[in-house]
């Protein structure tokens, strides 16, 4: 393999997308005004240290706000340039590269995971009996790449239940971020699944995985993949697994006390260089970086003459995969939502209890990063912060403002 994707560089700087008065793109200035102050009106409650927000429609860039403070230490604004974790939005990333690997035809969505880590090659299912052992019983199917993008694999992850398996994953070492990507996939491995392959939506590590399959098939690191066939393509040049210590005044902390709970909120240090590339929620980035990506998607794979996927590619993604059948577990998925090749889905106009275009697609990400891409309203939109408690509520309220602004 080759060293791993060289750090964001302090002297780079990702180029903006064009920009445009709101009223030419069809948005309301004086609503998304409104949006603003309903983000500083948190800000001002304690809810949140800071946020940045993006609005973007018809290709252009139709708002831009850096609202409260960076980081509740130092008491510096935040910034449109300012660096968060985004975690889960790694996900979408990796599922590209994944996609791009699709289109090259290195690999096929329908291949068993075993194809590229034999260590797969006999996982077991976790039955649990009476609540206190796991019988562990043969899979009916192979776990597949396409399993893996939609998270229907059968795998978990540690935070997202309290079963037997989830127990398992919890005295693991799958956390740590001094594993190699090929050592996260072993251990993985030898955990029982949660289900049968395809009968479950279970959020989990298989975005990890992925990213060790990226490896395997390119000989390359995760991270140089990501910076050679995405990121450099697409001049997201402050996007990476850490930043450089230049940029420690740029970074958005967290309260060090959640104001909800009062517990302590705990991230990883974004100038540390991890060992681990997680695929699943390694990433650092900024508003911008990641709105470049944004309308790539929404462009349907192209940006700037550059075609990173093609058309068909993004659409297959962004269209629910989940099969029939199959049981949602958990309440990560809204009402009237499914999932496709690395993002949710919506299926249906109502039900879900916030406003959208059925066939946006989004994800986001555990420090409270978000952001959606509606098609039908040829609109996207980047909210990031660094409130993981608050994450839930601050997505629901950002789709009510933004929205509100569609004319």
């Amino acid at each position: 393999m080759t060293a791993p994707a060289a750090r964001p560089s302090s002297t780079l700087h990702t180029s903006p997308l064009p920009h445009a008065r709101p009223e030419q793109l069809g948005l309301s200035p004086a609503r998304l005004q409104r949006a603003s102050d309903a983000f500083k009106r948190e800000v001002d409650k304690g809810t949140v240290p800071g946020v940045t927000l993006l609005v973007a429609r018809k290709g252009q860039v139709g708002w831009f706000d850096a609202i409260g403070r960076q980081s509740p230490a130092s008491g510096a604004p935040m910034a449109k340039d300012s660096i968060f974790r985004i975690f889960s939005m790694t996900k979408p990333i990796v599922s590209v590269g994944i996609m791009m690997l699709v289109e090259d035809g290195e690999l096929l969505l329908s291949d068993p995971l075993a194809k590229f880590i034999p260590a797969f090659s006999n996982p077991k299912v976790g039955v649990e009996i009476g609540g206190r052992e796991l019988e562990l019983i043969p899979v009916e199917r192979p776990v597949t790449i396409q399993d893996l993008l939609r998270h229907t694999s059968g795998l978990a992850y540690e935070h997202t239940g309290t079963g037997l398996v989830h127990q398992r994953y919890q005295q693991s070492r799958v956390r740590s971020r001094k594993l190699s990507n090929e050592e996260h996939a072993t251990i993985v491995a030898g955990l029982p699944l949660i289900c049968q392959p395809g009968a479950e939506f279970n959020y989990s590590r298989s975005t990890d995985i992925l990213g060790r399959v990226i490896e395997v098939v390119s000989g390359k690191t995760l991270g140089s993949f990501l910076t050679e066939r995405i990121l450099a393509p697409l001049g997201m040049a402050e996007t990476g697994f850490f930043t450089a210590p230049q940029n420690a005044g740029r970074l958005a902390e967290p309260f060090e006390t959640d104001p909800w709970t009062g517990e302590s909120t705990q991230l990883f240090n974004m100038l540390e260089r991890p060992t681990m590339e997680s695929g699943g929620g390694g990433l650092v980035s900024t508003t911008m970086d990641y709105a470049r990506f944004c309308q790539m998607l929404l462009n349907g794979g192209t940006l700037d003459g550059v075609r990173l996927v093609g058309r068909k590619t993004v659409e297959l993604m962004a269209s629910d995969h989940l099969p029939p059948g199959c049981r949602i577990q958990g309440s990560i998925l809204s009402p009237g939502h499914g999932f496709g090749l690395g993002f949710a889905v919506r299926t249906q106009t109502g039900l879900a209890p916030f406003p959208g275009s059925e066939g946006t697609f989004f994800w986001s990400g555990i420090a409270g990063t978000f952001f959606w891409i509606d098609p039908k309203e040829d609109l996207f939109c980047v909210f990031m912060a660094q409130g993981p408690g608050q994450r839930d509520y601050l997505r629901t309220l950002v789709r009510d403002v933004v929205y509100a602004a569609v004319e």
